[in-house]
């Protein structure tokens, strides 16, 4: 799904997490939300997605001032033809109200889990 040149981005981008991404991983990693699995960084086409959830199709998107709509609903068309779910937080959201984003996160993965049931 990945192509092998983004490879060494997406550890680069491991690496040198933002505080936002730092804050959300903590409440993701482990299986820590509704018992999914997530992955940091993770290749789809020719874009490396913040966090995934593979078995919920769900791709998370943290975006800082550099992000643009139109860039971002091509990024998003994308992804999505992969039959991914991509839900948008801006870091500052992440940072001011965690909570809410952790609820909107969980919102989506039991949607996916109703319907591959």
């Amino acid at each position: 799904m990945g192509s092998k040149r983004l490879t060494p981005i997406a550890r680069k981008l491991r690496a040198n997490r933002t505080e936002a991404e730092e804050r959300l991983w903590h409440h993701l990693r482990a299986r820590q939300l509704e018992g999914e699995k997530f992955v940091r960084q993770f290749q789809i086409d020719n874009f490396v997605a913040d966090f995934a959830c593979r078995t919920a199709r769900l791709a998370i998107e943290l975006d800082g001032g550099q992000h643009g709509a139109a860039r971002d609903a091509a990024r998003t068309a994308i992804i999505e033809n992969y039959g991914y779910r991509v839900l948008r937080f801006w870091n500052h959201d992440v940072l001011a109200n965690t909570e809410g984003v952790l609820e909107a996160i969980r919102r989506e993965l039991l949607i996916a889990r109703n319907r591959s049931e």
